[in-house]
């Protein structure tokens, strides 16, 4: 069966993550011992033994999450594991393009903790957030921050995630306004996001001028397997420097990943696994198309889960 990987952004991230699997699997205990090193600090302590509110701060989590999924990569590999393409959720999409060989576990850790740190310090805390909108169409939450934008306030869709769920980013105030339309306009719930920024909204920009001198650095290779960009929902063409182009753009763009699922289903798609902490994705994913099978593999007993179901299915 075709099989693509999917790759978890921040919000995944718990206390704990890829412990059982250091202990269990050396090649994830090398990617541990390997991301403490690059950073020059315990970021395997942090992810395995918190505190959380540490672990939750934007500069640490995303690095954090994508050691974990490299690590949980890198088992897969061993076992002979192979997708025929990758995406990733936002910050995800460093783990689907170290998948695709396009990014090292160096550079795209070094990526992550200054996209990181750029994304926090690109709005002062407590101007701005992000809110889920469950059950209006996309097309009304985009009039709706539309509407509100055109007043002055920064409001605007951050994530496309499923049917019935998307995301908007933006000013407190602008937020709030947005929520009053959107229940005016039938939405079931509006739910504010544990996060301390107005990510994937134009509020990022600086973020993302700072992001590309770091990107400008790095050594980026052409993807040996096909990545789905979350700017395009379209597979990368054009190389290292388009990959660097947009992930400038993706810090200040919406997700599209509703749209990246579909791209990946209609090219043969029949299993996506989520390699990484939590099971956010093979959530969104069942969604969005109820004829595609799901899994995830963060530790031992998804792996072996998941190993168990593919011997079945061949």
């Amino acid at each position: 069966m075709k099989m693509a990987f999917v790759f978890p952004g921040q919000g995944s991230q718990y206390v704990g993550m890829g412990l059982k699997m250091r202990a269990r699997f050396p090649a994830a205990k090398e990617t541990f011992e390997q991301a403490d090193d690059i950073l020059g600090f315990g970021l395997s302590r942090l992810c395995f033994e918190g505190p959380a509110e540490e672990l939750q701060k934007t500069i640490n989590a995303q690095p954090a999450i994508l050691t974990v999924s490299v690590a949980c990569l890198r088992v897969l590999q061993e076992k002979g594991v192979r997708p025929f393409a990758a995406a990733g959720h936002s910050l995800g999409e460093y783990g689907a393009l170290v998948a695709a060989g396009a990014l090292s576990f160096q550079d795209a850790l070094l990526l992550v903790r200054k996209r990181g740190q750029y994304m926090q310090e690109a709005v002062p805390l407590g101007r701005g957030g992000m809110v889920a909108v469950l059950g209006l169409e996309a097309k009304v939450v985009s009039g709706i921050c539309r509407e509100v934008s055109a007043k002055g306030c920064s409001c605007s869709v951050a994530n496309y995630n499923c049917p019935g769920q998307v995301v908007i980013a933006g000013e407190t105030g602008a937020l709030d306004r947005a929520c009053a339309l959107a229940k005016e306009a039938g939405a079931k719930k509006c739910v504010p996001l544990p996060v301390s920024a107005p990510f994937h909204s134009p509020l990022m920009r600086p973020a993302a001028e700072r992001l590309a001198a770091e990107l400008a650095k790095a050594t980026v290779a052409n993807p040996q397997i096909p990545v789905v960009a979350n700017v395009t929902a379209d597979y990368y063409t054009g190389g290292g420097e388009e990959i660097k182009k947009l992930l400038v753009e993706q810090i200040y763009s919406p997700v599209r990943w509703e749209e990246s699922v579909h791209r990946l289903l209609n090219d043969g798609a029949q299993v996506f696994l989520e390699v990484g902490p939590g099971s956010v994705l093979t959530g969104l994913i069942k969604k969005i198309s109820r004829q595609a099978a799901v899994g995830s593999v963060e530790d031992p007993e998804s792996l072996e889960k998941m190993l168990a179901c593919q011997l079945e299915v061949s």
